[in-house]
């Protein structure tokens, strides 16, 4: 589905979970792939409620395995991101990720490359 729209497969798949906006050509694309009602494809160019999870911390193993990641390593990431670019974050808006399979002998792992733009704390 992402390659027939011309889009990445995590950010197809973050549209089609509603958390994207596609654009109308996109939709209807998808629309067709999948044998939607207009509705359905509607529903797809619709700005959403992003990051609307239902609880938190998240119940699902693999969200909560992320969820953890950050209580973890969440000090660690802002102390090295203001030590490399000053006081600031990494946006989420200006942001690409990409995730794969890594085979390894010892059992396959995850690869997640999570890409955001810079933004400094603005002082006014």
């Amino acid at each position: 589905m992402a390659n027939a729209i011309s889009r990445s497969l995590v950010w197809t798949t973050l549209a089609l979970h509603g958390q994207a906006v596609m654009e109308k050509h996109e939709a209807e694309k998808i629309g067709e792939l999948l044998d939607l009602d207009a509705e359905l494809v509607t529903s797809l160019q619709e700005v959403p409620d992003r990051g609307s999870l239902d609880e938190m911390p998240p119940k699902d193993p693999t969200q909560y395995r992320f969820y953890e990641l950050l209580l973890v390593y969440g000090t660690t990431l802002k102390a090295i991101i203001n030590e490399q670019f000053g006081d600031g974050i990494m946006s989420a808006i200006d942001f690409t990720m990409d995730i794969s399979k890594v085979e390894n002998p010892a059992g396959d792992r995850v690869k997640v490359i999570m890409e955001g733009k810079f933004l400094s704390f603005k002082k006014w």
